[in-house]
């Protein structure tokens, strides 16, 4: 999906076109039933940043103090539905049981869920309910792209074995034509996928990978689950964290072993992830203002990936465009921080 971001905003007009030629396969998509309100559940191609593309970065999962996420809740926006029609209800613990090994199709997720027969609801399958229905769903496309054929018939064969374990008939949607929508969810959704670094560089000597984390340790940012990487929490357990600062993995496992030698570093990135965090949460506010303060504490040159300076004015006017992104994602039902767009945008 990824792009820079001066040419993803470039093409904003041609976009436009394109989201009007596809309206009308929106509305409808749109105007399809959808599940029930379960629990919500929270669910990473390039980075564009500064006008420049950078190299992708992972989405660093949320603090390790943070409980693991539900499954997310199926979506008729972003997700292929396959309904599954019981002759009679079955358990959570026998519908869990027979879950293929692996919900994956090639590189795309795929999960399932029960209508509870007790609240009417639907929700990830769990032990100890009852389900009268059950439905699969395969996400459409994601930044590995959109849902190809071969992986959608993948789903398709993992679906259908385990409808005959459960005694269950199923409603395959024409390949052609969720192949053709994967397509269409793609190139909407793929140059609104932005995501900014800063990278520091050292005006002077190397810095040990413990100084690093202590001077970001000071601006709210703590370990994450990887090696080199720390995060700036979200208010909201369990959701992706608002920045993710990173320096060589190499050189944090040397650290962890007392190389200090080995664990001298010249530069790390923050990064924002822009569709992983509600605009509420004022993100881009956060990335500029650390930034600056580490640039600061570390003696080092906040700058693009090709060592270009980043000024104040640059800062302002990414700030301004980034608003058109977060309009545009709303527009499309993928607000920045939904669940939807969190997975689509992973």
């Amino acid at each position: 999906m990824g792009m820079s971001l001066g040419t993803a905003l470039a093409l904003f007009g041609g976009v436009v076109l394109l989201a009007l030629a596809l309206h009308g396969w929106w509305t409808t998509r749109r105007a399809a039933p959808k599940p029930a309100p379960a629990a919500e559940g929270a669910g990473e191609r390039v980075e564009p940043s500064m006008d420049h593309a950078v190299a992708a970065v992972e989405a660093e999962p949320a603090a390790l103090r943070q409980p693991p996420r539900r499954t997310p809740r199926l979506d008729a926006l972003i997700d292929a539905l396959v309904p599954m029609a019981l002759d009679a209800p079955v358990s959570g613990d026998m519908a869990l049981q027979h879950l293929p090994p692996s919900r994956r199709a090639g590189g795309k997720p795929f999960y399932v869920e029960g209508l509870d027969a007790e609240t009417g609801s639907w929700e990830p399958l769990t032990p100890g309910r009852r389900y009268g229905e059950l439905q699969a769903g395969v996400q459409l496309a994601s930044r590995s792209g959109p849902l190809t054929e071969i992986e959608y018939s993948e789903f398709v064969q993992k679906v259908q074995a385990y409808a005959d374990i459960l005694g269950a008939s199923i409603d395959v949607p024409d390949m052609l034509d969720v192949v053709a929508r994967a397509r269409e969810l793609d190139a909407l959704a793929s140059p609104l996928d932005v995501q900014l670094t800063i990278t520091l560089r050292t005006n002077g000597v190397a810095w040990s990978v413990p100084f690093v984390q202590q001077v970001a340790a000071r601006q709210g940012l703590v370990p994450g689950a990887v090696p080199g990487r720390m995060v700036l929490p979200a208010e909201d357990e369990g959701a992706p964290p608002v920045l993710v600062l990173t320096v060589d993995a190499q050189a944090a496992l040397a650290a962890m072993a007392g190389d200090t030698q080995a664990a001298a570093v010249r530069q790390c990135t923050l990064t924002l992830d822009v569709p992983q965090t509600p605009a509420s949460a004022e993100p881009f506010p956060a990335w500029h203002l650390i930034g600056r303060q580490l640039a600061d504490d570390l003696d080092a040159t906040a700058g693009d990936d090709h060592g270009e300076p980043i000024s104040l004015h640059a800062f302002s006017a990414i700030g301004k465009e980034l608003d058109e992104i977060y309009q545009r994602l709303e527009a499309l039902d993928l607000a920045a921080g939904s669940a939807a767009a969190r997975r689509l945008f992973s």
